[in-house]
Order: structure tokens, then sequence, then C-alpha cells
């Protein structure tokens, strides 16, 4: 049986088009996300069950990766795209007329099963299109894109909220969903055909036959996303630690987020020329560097410097987990294969914030960060042994 022919690569002119929709919808997740909680207390839910309700992102996230997946597989990867543009548009317009917390919870969870939708089809996408030599370049391009979408939106949304109040903000994501779905109807059809004999494998056969895959490099690749959202968390909690404000801590965090996002270019160009291992081992140490350095941190100059370690880190690594899965992702099932991939990494990414939690709880925050720099030491060992040669 002759070999799958490489799919065709669109071109840098054709690929900016499918970065538009996708910063366009990075930027709709960033302007609702900072007012989510604001609007469920709004609507009498306790600070407690708020946190939470913002979490349910998150979980639609996780619970929508295998169907994502399949919905890919089935339809395309642009028809897909646009339905998770209809879910999301469904979702806030909910969101702005939920009468209580519990629809207002349905409503965010709907916005998380349409993110992953979204995410796993553009990823597929590029997986396909994108030759292995620009494939890294292409995949962190599309992580950066999406950084600087969640960095604008909140800003976008603050000008919605001073206008409108509040729901201006979801009004702001409305109308970035719209320009979204819009760019991908005006594309040509970027679906890129599977060749091979038989039908698609199965979500179970998928895990039998990668099974090894998914419990090494995809293992590896859970406790980089893990350390990369515990970044996160633990950044503006040392700063509430040291009695800092929160303009103050918002600058610190925008710092970090700054340097973070400036690497996704040059880190998908040492990725296709140099190597994953070669950016992925590297950015976990420098992490890991971060967060032993972070508990010797005592004024806002100090901690803004760590943070700009930790965002030189994870910014160096941009990319690197989609680009590991479309490395290994089969030509037969390629989007079924990355929904197993993404539930794997998106647990990580979920149980980041609740590992600083809970060594936080059992011991304190210097605990916490140690714990995760010790995690971090350990997916550079794990992306070492595991990244194929090759790669």
């Amino acid at each position: 049986m002759p070999a799958d022919p490489a799919p065709r690569f669109l071109g840098w002119r054709s690929l900016a088009a499918v970065y538009a929709p996708a910063a366009l919808f990075s930027t709709s997740q960033g302007a609702v996300l900072p007012v989510l909680p604001l609007t469920a207390r709004d609507l009498g839910a306790s600070v407690a069950a708020s946190a939470f309700l913002v979490a349910l992102l998150g979980i639609g996230q996780v619970a929508g990766a295998l169907p994502a997946g399949a919905m890919v597989a089935r339809v395309g990867e642009r028809r897909a795209m646009l339905f998770s543009a209809l879910v999301s548009g469904a979702a806030l317009t909910g969101a702005v007329l939920a009468p209580d917390e519990t629809v207002l919870a349905a409503c965010v969870l709907a916005l998380g099963l349409a993110a992953a939708i979204w995410s796993l089809a553009r990823q597929s996408f590029l997986t396909a299109a994108a030759p292995p030599h620009l494939r890294a370049r292409a995949l962190s391009t599309l992580g950066g894109v999406g950084r600087i979408g969640t960095f604008v939106g909140p800003f976008l949304g603050a000008a919605g909220s001073a206008v409108w109040g509040v729901r201006g903000s979801y009004v702001v994501a409305g109308v970035a969903v719209v320009l979204a779905a819009a760019v991908v109807l005006t594309l040509p059809d970027p679906e890129v055909a599977e060749h091979h004999p038989g039908p698609a494998p199965t979500l179970r056969e998928v895990f039998r036959s990668h099974a090894h895959v998914l419990a090494t490099l995809g293992v590896s690749a859970l406790a980089v996303q893990a350390v990369r959202q515990s970044r996160q968390t633990v950044l503006p909690l040392w700063c509430e630690h040291l009695g800092l404000d929160a303009t103050t801590t918002s600058l610190v965090a925008g710092v970090s987020g700054a340097v973070d996002m400036l690497l996704f270019y040059p880190a998908g160009s040492v990725m296709d020329r140099v190597g994953r291992a070669a950016v992925g081992v590297p950015s976990m140490l420098v992490l890991a560097v971060g967060h032993v350095l972070l508990p010797f941190s005592h004024t806002a100059w100090t901690v803004a410097l760590v943070g700009v370690v930790m965002g030189f880190g994870n910014g160096m690594g941009a990319g690197l987990v989609m680009t590991l899965g479309a490395d290994v992702a089969p030509p037969g099932g390629r989007a079924v294969f990355l929904g197993a991939w993404r539930l794997v990494t998106d647990t990580g990414a979920a149980s980041g914030p609740l590992l600083v939690g809970a060594l936080a709880g059992a011991g304190s925050l210097v605990v916490a960060t140690g714990g995760v720099a010790v995690l971090a030491v350990a997916a550079a060992g794990g992306l070492f042994r595991f990244v194929p040669r090759r790669a």
C-alpha cells in the first residue's frame, strides 16, 4: 500500500487567514473571563460558587476533548469551527440573559465545550496542512495568536463594560465570535483529506494502539501543562502574600505575560531547526528555577524579575505540546487521536492550580512552589526520555 501523500501546505498568506479567526476566538474568551465571577456574584452566587463557575470553563474543555475529536473526524475542521462559534454565541447570549447562577453555569460549561471543539479543529487542520519542517512554527504561531487574543480581550472587554456595564464584556465577546465565524465562512474549504484504507479507527482502537505514547510522552506533556498553569496561579498568590495591591499584581502578571508572548515564533523556529526536546527541556528547567527563586523575592521589583524568568521559560515552550501531539498523530484517525491527546494534556492544565492549592493547604506557599519546581524537573526528564529523536 503506498504511503499517505504529504498534505498540501497552503502557504503563509492563507495560513494567516486561519490565524485571524483563532485570534478573534481567543479575544472572545479573554474578554469574558474576568467578568464571569462578577456576573455570578450579581446573580447571588457565593464566592466559592463563583470560583467554581469559572472553573467550569476548564472542565468543559477537558470534557469536550474526546467528543471534539470525534466531531472533527466526522464533519471536518471548517464545519466544526462554525459549530463551535454557534455554540459560543448562544452561550454568550444565554449568559447575558441568565436569570440565575445555574443557567450561567450551564452557559460557561458550554463555552468550555465550544473552546475544546475550536482548539481541536485548528490543531488538526494545521497538523495536516503544515509540512513537518514548518510544523512547530505553524503551531507555535497558532498558540501565540491565541495568547495575544487572551491578552487583548480583557482590555476590549473593559471598554465594553465602560459603555454598557459589566455585561458589555459579553457583547464584545459575542462580536469577536461573530467575526471569527465570518472569517471562517469566507475562506476556501481548509479540510485536508486523510487517505487511509478502511474505516476511520474508533476511539477505543486509538487508545489501544497508542497507549504507550499516551502513557509516556502524553504524561510528560500533562506534567508540562500542569507546570505552566501553576505559574499563573502561584505568581499572583505570592504577590498577595507580600501584601502587594491588585494594580501591582496585575502589572507583574502583565510583564510576565508580555515576555511570554514575544517568544512564540522564535520557539517554533528553534523546534523546527534543532528539535522539540532542545526547546522543551530548557523551558521546564527555567520554569523550575523560577519557582525556586520566587520565595526569595520580597519586593515588587524582585517578584517582577522572577515573573520575567517564568515568562521566558514558558514562552520558550510555546506550541510545544501541540507540536508533540501533531508529531505522533497517525495520518488515519488524526482528529480522534488529537482528541485523546488533548484530554490528557488539558487534564494536566486543569490540575496545575489544584496542585498549588493542595500543596499550599498541606504546607505553605513555599512548599507549593518547591513542589511545582520538582514537577518541572520531572517533566524535563520525561521530555528528554520520550520525545522521539527525529523530533
